[in-house]
């Protein structure tokens, strides 16, 4: 048997159109050991059918099968084909007579892969949505923003918390959907440096803070829980966007594998090489 077929997984996932707008742009897709969330822009039409094509294309990766040590290869090709869907959607559009026709997303993915005959979660991220890892108490962002903010913090030119209120903090700067392409970053995580993955779009990192998002994943064991807890909390703070969540729990896995991000993130570079 495949090291992935002995690993348990429990999830939930919740999402909510929020108090502002009219239509949910977001989508996700839970189809273990594949796990997403798309956060469509473009309007209706435009954003929603953006994400969903996302979660289609990676729901059928599900369904057929990959193999798991080519994972990153799979996932470029993966977000490729989005690419290519989303495009031809919208040149369709323009050509209908929408002549400022657009449609985008961002994704976040995460799904199970072996790597020197350990299982590990491969995550990928493309724009603002967000992959967490919560393990012993602390949460920790893997997936860093392609935003106009982000590059200003890795400047120094503003400090996070100013990007949390900044005007342009919600200005991407890489999705899907964009006329030159987007490449996506990529991570690899031990399976035991994981006991609790959190995939959102910033509907809900926009609305509450990490340390509130780590105060819910404390407190709700179950994560379908956790979930809708997470989402419910980004709506009560006002829900300006959409919102959703993801939460995956590893089960039954011993927590004795230490975790370096910069390490595993300049081997997973090496391992890709090439790759987008």
């Amino acid at each position: 048997m495949s090291p992935l077929g002995q690993v348990e997984l429990q999830h939930g996932a919740a999402t909510d159109v929020g108090l502002v707008r009219q239509v949910n742009e977001d989508s996700f897709l839970v189809a273990p050991p594949v796990f997403v969330v798309a956060d469509g822009m473009g309007g209706h039409d435009g954003g929603d059918v953006a994400s969903a094509i996302v979660v289609e294309e990676f729901a059928r990766l599900a369904d057929e099968g990959y193999d798991p040590r080519r994972g990153a290869e799979v996932v470029a090709a993966t977000l490729a084909a989005c690419q290519q869907r989303i495009e031809q959607y919208g040149a369709h559009q323009r050509l209908g007579g929408a002549g400022s026709f657009h449609a985008g997303t961002t994704a976040v993915v995460a799904l199970l892969v072996e790597d020197a005959g350990e299982t590990k979660w491969l995550l990928a991220n493309l724009g603002d949505s967000r992959i967490y890892r919560f393990s012993e108490g602390v949460l920790e962002q893997v997936s860093v923003d392609h935003s106009v903010v982000q590059e200003l913090v890795e400047a120094g030119t503003i400090t996070a918390d100013d990007a949390a209120v900044h005007p342009e903090r919600h200005i991407i700067t890489r999705a899907l959907g964009a006329t030159e392409g987007a490449e996506a970053d990529y991570f690899l995580l031990p399976l035991p440096a994981v006991e609790r993955l959190l995939l959102c779009s910033d509907g809900v990192t926009g609305m509450i803070g990490d340390d509130h998002v780590a105060r819910i994943l404390a407190a709700a064991a179950d994560p379908r829980d956790a979930a809708e807890q997470v989402v419910r909390a980004a709506v009560a703070a006002g829900g300006k966007d959409n919102a959703t969540a993801v939460v995956v729990d590893v089960v039954g896995l011993a927590h004795d594998h230490p975790y370096d991000s910069e390490r595993q993130r300049v081997s997973l570079e090496q391992k890709l090489g090439a790759l987008p």
